[in-house]
């Protein structure tokens, strides 16, 4: 039995149909017309829109909400199903879609011809936290980009200015020139102050690294990644450790200095701000020798891995004969079909074709297939053989940047740092700081801190170097198949080289990990298909003498193996290996 329809009283003339009427109206067309076979003649955007400009915006979008709430806890069990007089396609695109559309109705008019679409608003408080986040980010960002920019003139003052006015402090103190004294004492204030400004920002900058990456390392649990953030969250909360160590260092020496800039009178505070500086200089000196001691040991402990992996060229000399042999035979192989095709077309020669050609094209098809055979055995070998090439310049490498951290380590910090110690402990010792009577505390740290200057340099030169090349050859370093980006003129490359807050994202370092990779990748790795299994093994065995294997990320070999031959986990493998080259 049918709902009697309520007729509604004549509308007065000169008025104007209400909303309600007018969707009223279009609904029971849109009825009459889904019984003539006409019900898909409009979208569900379009229901969707005259559904909401008949019970207004408020109404529809707490529909909008219900329906999506009902589906999501119905979808397991059943499909979604529409109410009477509701077009199944409106309730559908409704509750599936990620999107609500919100009608905007013509303010004043009560029109619904104009309409807006916007997305559903995000909680407040997830907004806030994201926000928060950004805004650490950023001040972390800019402080590391401050950080960098202070390292040169830090580096001259620890490695130049400090020294020097040890020494002309001494000088005064021994000749009573009271006007060099205070000029002394103002260059050693100065460059306390600005070694003490680069080192709490360094605190905070690392700081913050360590606690970013600590919580990837959580997440991740395993895998490249995981291990990648572990390392970084150590290395960078040891950092900023010392680096507190060496702040209060930097302080104790800048008070002692304003002791004689501002000419205390006092002996036993002078004493006492020279012994407590004394003290401070000798306990970071160790500490940080030491540290640099146990870089020493873990690169030495990896180059000595690496290389008990031998040279892939006498390992995989075996692999590479086989496969030569090989080809060789295949190649002879074709040799003889060609011969047995001339020998029967020459055969033929005077007879009937129907005698000979039968016998020549089944020759032809067999010499067809002899030279498919040797093409692929050719390229077997030769892919082989540049495999071995670019592993034993991988292991090379490897070695190289073992060797290098070695150097720079032993230098820097094995020796310069242990001796920026002893004139710390001269300074205690005496009580009269390294500007006293007694030169041996401040010749010891000045030695120390010229070797640790020139390190510095060094490590500068070669980053600067590095930016310089990234920008100027581009097509030196970049990946294969990917095309180069048009090399910079000398001027900008010159400008890029200064900028030494920005790293080098696409130099030697990363290209060897790339190699690495795609020789230790599985074979859905593109490119890494044609790789031997023999060669590919050496690769893995490479990445585990890198300290990149199964158990340093927590996983079983087979599952191991399986993130190799994941092309998601391609771009954390290449950064995993390339900060294992860098690193001890």
């Amino acid at each position: 039995m049918s709902t009697p329809v309520q007729q509604t009283s004549p509308r007065p003339p000169g008025t104007r149909p209400s909303a309600a009427a007018l969707a009223s109206a279009r609904q029971r067309r849109d009825r009459d017309g889904s019984r003539a076979g006409s019900s898909s003649g409009r979208s569900a955007e379009h229901a969707f829109l005259r559904f909401q400009a008949g019970v207004g915006n408020r109404t529809a979008t707490a529909a909008v909400q219900r329906v999506r709430s009902g589906t999501v806890e119905r979808a397991p069990e059943s499909p979604v199903s529409s109410r009477p007089g509701t077009p199944d396609s409106f309730v559908t695109a409704v509750s599936g879609s990620s999107d609500s559309f919100v009608t905007a109705e013509s303010a004043g008019s009560g029109s619904s011809d104009s309409f807006v679409t916007a997305r559903e608003p995000e909680p407040e408080a997830a907004t806030t936290a994201r926000s928060a986040d950004d805004l650490v980010k950023r001040a972390a960002e800019m402080l590391d980009r401050f950080k960098k920019n202070l390292d040169p003139a830090d580096n001259l003052a620890k490695g130049a200015q400090t020294p020097t006015s040890a020494g002309l402090g001494q000088a005064a103190t021994v000749s009573g020139d009271g006007g060099l004294k205070h000029d002394a004492a103002a260059a050693g204030t100065s460059a306390g102050t600005w070694n003490l400004l680069t080192e709490v920002t360094g605190v905070v900058v690392n700081a913050y690294d360590s606690l970013k990456n600590m919580k990837d390392a959580r997440k991740k649990r395993s895998g490249a990644g995981h291990h990648t953030a572990s390392r970084k969250a150590k290395v960078k909360g040891a950092d900023a450790v010392v680096g507190t160590a060496s702040s209060g260092g930097y302080g104790a020496a800048v008070a002692k200095e304003s002791t004689k800039l501002n000419g205390v009178a006092d002996a036993a505070t002078a004493a006492t701000a020279a012994e407590v500086s004394g003290i401070f200089s000798a306990v970071t000196g160790l500490w940080k020798g030491a540290r640099a001691a146990g870089k020493v040991g873990g690169a030495t402990r990896k180059y000595r891995r690496i290389k008990q992996l031998g040279d892939p060229g006498a390992v995989h000399a075996d692999l590479l004969a086989r496969l030569r042999d090989a080809s060789d035979q295949a190649e002879q192989r074709v040799d003889a079909a060609f011969a047995r095709l001339n020998a029967i077309r020459e055969a033929g020669q005077g007879r009937p074709p129907r005698e000979w050609y039968p016998a020549a094209e089944a020759a032809f098809d067999a010499m067809r297939e002899e030279y498919e055979r040797a093409s692929a055995a050719t390229a077997a070998y030769r892919r082989a053989a540049q495999d071995m090439e670019d592993l034993s310049g991988t292991q090379k490498y490897a070695k190289k940047k073992q060797l290098t951290k070695i150097g720079k380590e032993t230098v820097g910090g094995v020796v310069g740092e242990p001796a920026k110690a002893a004139g710390g402990i001269v300074a205690a010792v005496t009580a009269a700081g390294v500007l006293g009577s007694n030169p041996g505390g401040w010749i010891a740290a000045a030695v120390g801190a010229g070797l640790i200057l020139g390190v510095a340099g060094y490590k500068a030169g070669r980053a600067a170097t590095k930016r310089y090349e990234e920008v100027r050859h581009p097509e030196r370093w970049a990946p294969e198949g990917e095309e180069p980006a048009v090399g910079a003129s000398r001027g900008d490359s010159l400008k890029h080289a200064l900028k030494i807050w920005k790293k080098v994202s696409k130099g030697e370092r990363q290209a060897m990990a790339r190699k690495i990779y795609r020789l230790a990748a599985g074979p859905g790795i593109q490119g890494s298909t044609d790789t031997t299994p023999e060669i590919r093994q050496s690769a893995r065995e490479l990445l585990v003498a890198l300290k990149a294997g199964p158990a340093q990320h927590k996983l079983d070999p087979d599952a191991w193996a399986a993130s190799l031959d994941d092309p998601e986990k391609s771009a954390g493998w290449i950064k995993e290996i390339a900060e294992q080259l860098a690193s001890g």
